[in-house]
């Protein structure tokens, strides 16, 4: 790089201030455009803002970078094109305004807007000179410089926007038309900007205001474009880690979405069990859900339900059952001889065999397994498939079948005697699934006088 040779004499002397920030235009952009760290420009820019500083003092000199005012472009966020309130780097060396780059990143993407790099990490780090150079240039522009936090919790939302959004709530109170064009743009815009999911934590009665369809009609009357747009609208919501609580507190959206798995389109069904799962994050939302009787409607749409909305179903019946009470209901409304005649179909094996495996700590599912003759399937399974969980999770099931009912450890030593089955997986299995292995080999070695009569 050329050096102008602002420097060569005492900075406090300089009085060129048009020079010094020329200089200053240079150096900002070297350490944006490098991709090391120039630790040379870093310097001659403190030196230059020092210059700067005692001309200031000295003499009443504008300090304006032209006659314009205009943002210099160094201080524009490359999303926003607007000045930088919260500048941050992320891993390929760029710097961008933090909420604007938050945005992308929680929308899943991880690719840098600037350079077209898939991001090695998405640590943000803050820009802490180009920061302290912004406030010095907005000092001396006479610009307030928005209040940084403040800003990063709005996600990058204008008041635009929050007005646009207050505006689609207040259309859920208008006729059909408004209600399914507001319904069809909140869907849209709470899947595309994580921003606007947030919106709905902090306006207190904006649930409400979204669901005011519902209160007008039955989920059997309503029109159905609007209904898939509204449950996918709460599906969407419910995403952001804040809303959970507020959304499965509020005592229609449960309900509402259990309505909607029973009877809504196929897509419609899959989203509400989709917004269940979700909901179910929370340890106090599964004990309302479950206390609500969501997990029959979705055993019952497990059952006969369309296949497409089998694998949401199959997620929000196994997120409800991660708790014991709610394991206990599932049984009680039949999951177990669903889940049974669905593998038996081969119809998303690895996720109902993981249900089936968490249900049997339950005894009254253990022993209906048994008399649904599950031992030969799950051997089967065993035998034919390559998935060392799915292994895992037959082996669990057995060992809790054969301890609870001894009558079925003779077919245990049939399939060992044929195939060598429960041995293979003794020495190939995960370590759970050798540990259960072997305490069935354990068992089976033992005289058989004493198998039948423990």
């Amino acid at each position: 790089m050329t050096k102008s040779g602002v420097f060569e004499g005492d900075p406090g002397m300089v009085s060129n201030a048009t020079e010094l920030k020329k200089e200053l235009q240079k150096m900002v952009k070297a350490i944006v455009d490098e991709d090391d760290i120039n630790l040379d420009a870093i310097d001659r820019t403190q030196k230059i803002l020092y210059a700067l500083k005692e001309l200031k003092l000295k003499q009443p000199i504008s300090l304006k970078l032209d006659n314009t005012g205009a943002v210099p472009e160094e201080f524009k966020c490359p999303i926003s094109k607007e000045l930088m309130r919260d500048p941050v780097i992320i891993s390929t060396g760029e710097t961008y305004d933090r909420p604007f780059i938050e945005n992308l990143l929680h929308a899943g993407n991880r690719t840098c807007p600037k350079s077209q790099q898939v991001l090695s990490h998405t640590t943000l780090t803050p820009n802490k000179l180009i920061r302290e150079m912004i406030s010095f240039w907005c000092k001396n522009q006479g610009i307030k410089l928005p209040d940084t936090v403040q800003f990063s919790k709005d996600g990058g939302l204008t008041k635009a926007d929050r007005d646009h959004f207050v505006s689609l709530l207040k259309k859920m109170s208008s006729n059909l038309s408004g209600q399914r064009e507001a319904a069809e743009e909140l869907r849209q815009l709470t899947k595309r900007m994580p921003s606007f999911r947030a919106l709905f934590g902090e306006y207190v009665n904006a649930v409400p205001h979204l669901l005011f369809p519902f209160s007008q009609k039955s989920s059997s009357e309503i029109h159905v474009g609007l209904q898939e747009d509204l449950i996918t609208t709460l599906l969407n919501i419910s995403i952001h880690d804040d809303n959970k609580k507020l959304v499965a507190e509020n005592p229609t959206v449960i309900p509402l979405l259990m309505d909607a798995v029973r009877s809504g389109t196929i897509e419609t069904r899959s989203n509400a069990a989709a917004a269940l799962f979700t909901l179910s994050a929370l340890d106090s939302n599964k004990v309302l859900i479950g206390k609500s009787g969501a997990l029959k409607p979705l055993i019952d749409e497990l059952d006969k339900g369309h296949p497409l909305a089998v694998k949401d179903v199959a997620s929000a019946i196994f997120g409800l059952c991660m708790i014991h009470e709610n394991k206990l209901i599932a049984v009680r409304d039949g999951a177990v001889r669903v889940i049974l005649k669905k593998i038996v179909s081969k119809m998303h094996v690895d996720e109902l065999l993981t249900i089936l495996a968490m249900l049997s700590t339950i005894q009254k599912a253990v022993e209906e397994m048994g008399e649904l003759e599950a031992v030969p399937c799950l051997l089967c399974i065993i035998r034919e498939t390559s998935c060392a969980r799915n292994k895992e999770n037959c082996i669990v099931i057995l060992y809790a079948i054969c301890y609870s009912d001894r009558s079925k450890w003779k077919e245990m030593r049939d399939e060992e005697t044929t195939y060598h089955t429960i041995s293979q997986l003794a020495q190939n299995g995960t370590s759970r699934a050798k540990r259960k292995a072997n305490g069935i080999l354990e068992r089976l070695n033992r005289p058989v006088n004493l198998i039948h009569t423990a």
